[in-house]
């Protein structure tokens, strides 16, 4: 059995254009966002705008809203707090939404080779890191690590 690559980047530090550089090079054909909240301070980043600008290089958007952290994750998490922001998160995704949208990322990375976005660079302080981890379990996926 071929084993499938699940990737997971962080737009952190980077610009679309290198954020599309890093997506392209890796194969990647759908972008899985998986903020609670697809908005951003840095331009090109918000949820439309990525959308579009993704689109013109034929990589695939889809939104997993329920696949984010709750505002208490990431109230901890810009306190620093990463392991209270993983406790918040591991409580979040029993829940039976958070469950199938990971059932839905699951079937979308299983069919077109994905990535999961979120805003930290590092893949081990971000909630992305819990969602890859438990894909991992589930599906056998290998994961990598893009980071623009």
């Amino acid at each position: 059995m071929h084993t499938k690559t699940l990737f997971t980047i962080g737009y952190e530090k980077a610009t679309p254009d290198t954020l599309v550089a890093a997506l392209r090079a890796a194969g990647v054909k759908t972008l899985i966002d998986v903020r609670a909240v697809p908005a951003s301070r840095r331009p090109g980043f918000s949820k439309n705008k990525l959308a579009a600008r993704l689109e013109t290089d034929g990589i695939a958007y889809v939104h997993l809203r329920d696949l984010g952290t709750p505002k208490a994750g990431r109230d901890a998490a810009r306190a620093g707090q990463t392991e209270k922001m993983h406790g918040i998160f591991n409580t979040h995704m029993e829940k039976p939404e958070a469950l199938a949208a990971l059932g839905q990322a699951i079937a979308i990375a299983t069919e077109s080779p994905s990535c999961l976005l979120c805003l930290e660079r590092s893949h081990d302080d971000c909630h992305r890191g819990i969602l890859a981890a438990m894909m991992q379990e589930r599906v056998g996926f290998r994961v990598e690590k893009l980071v623009p």
